[in-house]
């Protein structure tokens, strides 16, 4: 099972669990519509469209509705912990959640009853919550952007709100030195993918590769485009890439995504997500000698 997990802000959403299909901007599961916007919404939009174009079958989603109370954010992680074992997924994508330290502990600790352990991913708040348990070293893959980077690689932070100001103030030549720091204090997921200008792939502290091209500025405005990043990083490995060549082929199609839709600072993430079938098709003989 490959499964995606989040919360959505929509009020009085219950948690509901099922399988996911797009129509139109929206995404429909168990008969409920969530717009394909920024965060999970366009996390799971764009590894639908992935999982479309390899062929596999769709992804299980479980998401619950949460404007910032928190609730539903207690409410996923309390049926995950509660339910891991029977699910048994071999992909676990955790997306927006409130990082709640506490209750990532207890899922990482749910998660040994599996009878096989799954590729673990976290973004968001997942990750936070990760790093500040002592949890990351438990994951496959996180993929922060540069400010997120330099929350992991500060030893004291609990939040990215709180990173020393000297690590705050971040550029692209500092990610190298925050990727050293944060595998050095056991605060980086397996890999890491980087999003930012340049996207850093390192695995185990050794940055295997960088991917700057296409060049397109815009991607960075749009709200949105660090989520389809994990989403399509995730389907890649459903598909049975390795974690690096996952990485790299999304960081790849992400980019090329927005060189597709001439992507400008107001463009709706949802039209750089509908790309994607084009993208894949320009890259389809790389990818197929990866599947």
């Amino acid at each position: 099972m490959f499964l995606l997990v989040g919360i959505v802000p929509i009020k009085n959403l219950p948690l509901i669990m099922g399988e996911v299909k797009a129509e139109g901007d929206f995404l429909v599961v168990n008969g409920y519509r969530i717009p394909c916007t920024q965060g999970t919404g366009a996390m799971i939009s764009s590894a639908l469209m992935a999982i479309k174009y390899i062929g596999k079958d769709k992804p299980q989603v479980l998401v619950i509705g949460d404007i910032g109370d928190g609730k539903g954010s207690r409410d996923i992680y309390k049926y995950l912990i509660e339910n891991i074992t029977k699910l048994s997924p071999s992909i676990l994508v955790l997306h927006y959640c409130m990082p709640y330290m506490g209750l990532i502990k207890k899922l990482c600790k749910a998660i040994e009853g599996c009878s096989k352990k799954p590729v673990m991913i976290a973004d968001a708040g997942p990750m936070y919550a990760a790093k500040a348990s002592g949890m990351a070293r438990k994951f496959d893959i996180f993929t922060p952007d540069a400010a997120e980077m330099a929350f992991l690689a500060d030893t004291n932070a609990t939040h990215p709100a709180y990173i020393s100001k000297h690590l705050f103030d971040t550029d692209i030549t500092k990610i190298p030195k925050l990727i050293e720091m944060a595998y050095q204090n056991d605060n980086a997921a397996k890999l890491l993918l980087v999003k930012g200008s340049t996207d850093f792939i390192a695995l185990e502290g050794k940055i295997l590769d960088t991917i700057t091209e296409p060049n397109i500025p815009a991607l960075e405005a749009i709200g949105g485009t660090g989520d389809t990043l994990t989403g399509l990083v995730s389907a890649f490995i459903y598909a049975g890439f390795d974690l690096q060549n996952a990485a790299v082929i999304a960081a790849k199609a992400n980019r090329m995504a927005g060189e597709y839709a001439k992507a400008t600072p107001v463009m709706r993430v949802s039209e750089i997500i509908n790309q994607f079938p084009s993208v894949f098709k320009t890259l389809e003989s790389y990818i197929k000698r990866l599947i």
